[in-house]
């Protein structure tokens, strides 16, 4: 598995690390057997990044995580949380450093390490990113040792910009896929100038880009593919990238037929997502292990060709620039 710096950081991290929202809730239920040999699947497969969050199962990722730190060992891993949705109201005047020690304190517990590798802001109000005393209070956490580093999870290519102009972010946690593609225009850039990390969430479009889905596909009820389609729940950008369903699958379809031979079209959306300069990390999530296994090889697969590159950005144009582009 081939390794990047993650930003200021200064940590090598496996380029496909493991998203764990799916871990938690929100994509139907995950019995905790079933969670451990995902972890342990991508770990053995060369992933050391994984990516959770305190409020994914209201800390049930973060323990998991914790539990396989426990079994095996901090050593060579670097665990990245986030916090801020726990705030309710979700407001900008609840990321206060008092809010923040006691988020970072339950994550510590949770996950059983006296300092948290990376904390991410949680995609908050927009506001927040502009305000000096949410960067001042998250000095302070790095200077009691509770944290050795943060970043910010964001919704927009704005809000990263923002975050990317302070000294002491060390990462951006950003949706970044084949039927997202703002971000390349700016953010990797300046992500890049800044010595900034990038961390690409979502990236098979909460499964479209597997080429499996059709009009008949059904989730389960507390899977949010089927209850915030609209952005019921939170930021419908997290949903399907944004795009329309039945748009997204027709398009799909169209990038499965350029999945190279002995890959599978997911990992061809991976591989896609690891050749963007600028990006430290990929965090596709999984269901299953032999999942996990798979997505760690998408590091293995040769860049894209450009004749992909250019047909991957011409079903974009088509077909799904018109409703996400100027969204996020």
């Amino acid at each position: 598995m081939d390794e990047r710096v993650l930003g200021r950081t200064g940590r090598s991290i496996s380029v496909v690390g493991q998203g764990c929202w799916q871990l938690g809730a929100d994509w139907g239920d995950v019995a905790e057997d079933s969670a451990m040999a995902i972890l342990h699947a991508a770990v053995d497969a060369g992933v050391t990044f994984l990516d959770t969050a305190d409020v994914y199962g209201d800390g049930r990722s973060e323990r998991l995580v914790g539990r396989l730190l426990a079994e095996r060992g901090a050593q060579g891993l670097t665990v990245a949380t986030k916090m801020g949705r726990r705030a309710n109201p979700h407001v900008a005047d609840a990321y206060t450093l008092d809010a923040f020690r006691a988020w970072t304190d339950r994550s510590r517990e949770n996950l059983g390490q006296d300092t948290l590798d990376l904390v991410q802001l949680h995609c908050p109000p927009t506001e927040v990113f502009s305000r000096d005393a949410v960067y001042d209070a998250l000095d302070t956490l790095v200077d009691e040792g509770r944290i050795a580093a943060y970043g910010v999870s964001v919704e927009t290519s704005a809000e990263a910009l923002t975050a990317i102009a302070r000294p002491n972010v060390a990462s951006v946690q950003i949706i970044l896929n084949v039927f997202r593609r703002k971000p390349l225009e700016q953010v990797l850039p300046a992500a890049q100038d800044a010595g900034v990390g990038i961390i690409a969430r979502v990236p098979l479009a909460s499964g479209l880009l597997t080429g499996r889905f059709d009009a008949a596909t059904t989730f389960a009820e507390n899977d949010h593919r089927s209850y915030n389609r609209h952005g019921e729940a939170f930021d419908r950008g997290e949903t399907f990238s944004g795009v329309p369903y039945d748009v997204g699958v027709a398009a799909a379809r169209e990038v499965a037929a350029l999945t190279p031979a002995g890959a599978s079209t997911a990992q061809l959306a991976l591989r896609w997502i690891i050749d963007q300069p600028g990006v430290t990390t990929v965090i596709p999530g999984a269901s299953r292990p032999e999942q996990a296994r798979a997505n760690a090889a998408a590091a293995a697969l040769a860049p894209l060709d450009e004749a992909t590159s250019a047909r991957l950005e011409q079903i974009y144009d088509e077909h799904i620039r018109e409703h996400v582009h100027a969204e996020w």
